[in-house]
């Protein structure tokens, strides 16, 4: 009787295969059988459409309790333009040949935008760039040295029969590791793209080399650029090529202003620089918009080191050697630290909202140490969710789903037949995860996800940020004393029937529509 029972509910799980499968194919070929169509495969609950414009909350949030906003600059206040990166790049890459004597053979490398993505780690000796998610297991088909794959098979004979790297050797609390690195800046995608190529020379050509001594070189090559100013001028000559969205970032500031908010600004930015980037944004009258505005920084320093005292600037951007008692509106002070702000500034707790890009030079002391509320800004985000909307992701990730509930139930059968289903499903799930990865990048695929789990730059997201969203800019979608509720993703022993995760941040949200006015 057991048998038969068997029989019976497999047959059952394969008729409903079948189902699935028409429905499936049907809508691959543009038709609809039975009147039935891909959303048919979703929950009538869902929205099928994401909202890049929405600000996307980790923990609950009142605006109502937020007195002061913070920001950083760059990649914060400034968007910048991808046109930046191959100018960084090309500057660094004719450092290395010009200055510390790298081949020139090296100069026929161009930088390729489609390359890496962020939240990558780097193995230095092992010149191993890679994709790590949030339990420390390398997402096998995303490991490069140089410009090539590495095989899976090699990746974990690497890691001594594993795809885990542990916790010793991963990065530390600020994305540096004693041999592994993580990539956590947008600033760091021309860095990446440079190591890579260099690598991919060296090993073309037969080349010995230390790979501690060529991951420093191009890593101060990089640092070069920024020290030397090459990237500052670039930007000052161009601005309306390279900065992006100026008159939202007006817009954000201005509006926070008018509802009695108090402003500051930290960032690791020259004040010359900074200068000429928020007159052409906000106006000459930029710095009266700030209660404080704080240059070189020297964050994330900035946050744990007390011995920096503060230095004012005079308006042409020379130190001032009196001391400093107060932080006065309108004026400009360099270095200092954390624990001075607070004490003449009394901006503690939850009642302070900062902003900044960097995941752990930005955000991560802010939160654990000193209780700000934070916000990251996640420029790729808004990519993501446009790919993330589109009806081939929809219709990979739906019959992936699907696949895997069928695996899950029909491992059970251990007869002949059920294992070659069983084998064929795992075949056509593992090529429907490497389609959907290639979707967001070919190489490495989206920076939040492996093909399941969250990535270690997701894991950080989550742990270091209240908020985050595509850009400043998202701001003006909501009021200024609106609450954000994360969606209660339900836990792996819970049952998944809160709509509102469903909904949330969706492109049917009312008060989008509703609020267009604040813009």
């Amino acid at each position: 009787m057991r048998v038969e029972s068997g029989s019976a509910e497999r047959g059952i799980l394969l008729e409903s295969l079948a189902t699935l499968l028409e429905k499936t194919t049907a809508s691959h070929e543009g038709r609809a059988p039975g009147n039935r169509e891909l959303t048919d495969l979703l929950p009538p609950e869902v929205c099928s459409l994401l909202n890049p414009a929405a600000i996307y909350a980790n923990n609950e949030i009142s605006l109502r309790d937020v007195e002061v906003y913070g920001f950083d600059y760059d990649y914060t206040l400034a968007q910048y333009a991808d046109a930046l990166h191959p100018e960084i790049f090309s500057a660094a890459r004719d450092i290395l040949i010009e200055h510390y004597k790298y081949p020139e053979g090296i100069r026929k490398y161009d930088y390729n935008p489609s390359f890496a993505i962020r939240g990558l780690h780097y193995d230095i000796q092992k010149s191993l760039l890679m994709k790590i998610d949030a339990f420390h297991y390398v997402q096998l088909g995303t490991a490069y040295r140089g410009l090539q794959p590495v095989p899976d098979e090699e990746v974990i004979e690497l890691y001594g029969g594993t795809q885990h790297i542990p916790l010793y050797q991963m990065s530390g609390f600020y994305g540096k590791g004693p041999s592994i690195k993580q990539f956590m800046d947008i600033f760091s995608l021309p860095e990446m793209a440079l190591l890579s190529c260099v690598v991919d020379y060296f090993l073309g050509h037969s080349l010995e080399f230390d790979q501690a001594h060529l991951y420093k070189d191009v890593t101060d090559a990089i640092r070069d650029v920024h020290v030397k100013g090459l990237m500052y001028q670039w930007i000052e000559q161009n601005m309306e090529k390279y900065i992006l969205r100026g008159d939202e970032t007006f817009a954000v500031l201005s509006r926070l202003v008018a509802h009695g908010k108090q402003l500051f600004l930290i960032t690791n930015s020259p004040f010359s620089f900074v200068d000429k980037g928020m007159r052409h944004m906000v106006g000459p009258d930029w710095r009266q918009l700030f209660d404080v505005v704080i240059v070189q920084a020297d964050k994330p320093s900035f946050f744990t080191d007390r011995r920096k005292p503060f230095r004012k600037l005079d308006e042409k951007g020379s130190l001032q050697w009196d001391r400093i008692t107060r932080l006065e509106k309108g004026k400009i002070y360099r270095q200092g630290n954390l624990f001075d702000f607070l004490r003449l500034t009394e901006w503690r707790g939850p009642r302070v909202l900062y902003f900044g890009d960097h995941l752990y030079s930005d955000l991560a002391d802010l939160m654990l140490r000193h209780g700000w509320r934070t916000g990251a800004i996640i420029p790729e985000l808004e990519r993501e969710i446009r790919i993330i909307n589109t009806e081939q992701y929809m219709h990979s990730l739906t019959w992936q789903q699907a696949l895997t509930g069928l695996l899950e139930r029909m491992q059970t059968y251990q007869d002949a037949e059920s294992r070659q289903v069983l084998a064929a499903w795992m075949k056509e799930r593992q090529e429907l995860r490497c389609i959907t990865k290639a979707l967001f990048n070919a190489q490495f695929g989206s920076i939040f996800r492996t093909f399941h789990n969250p990535t270690y730059f997701s894991r950080r997201l989550v742990r270091f940020s209240d908020l985050y969203m595509a850009s400043l800019s998202c701001l003006l979608n909501y009021r200024v004393d609106f609450t954000f509720y994360p969606r209660r993703t339900p836990l792996q022993h819970e049952a998944p029937l809160w709509m509102d995760q469903l909904c949330t941040g969706c492109m049917k949200t009312p008060f989008l529509g509703d609020m267009a006015h604040i813009r």
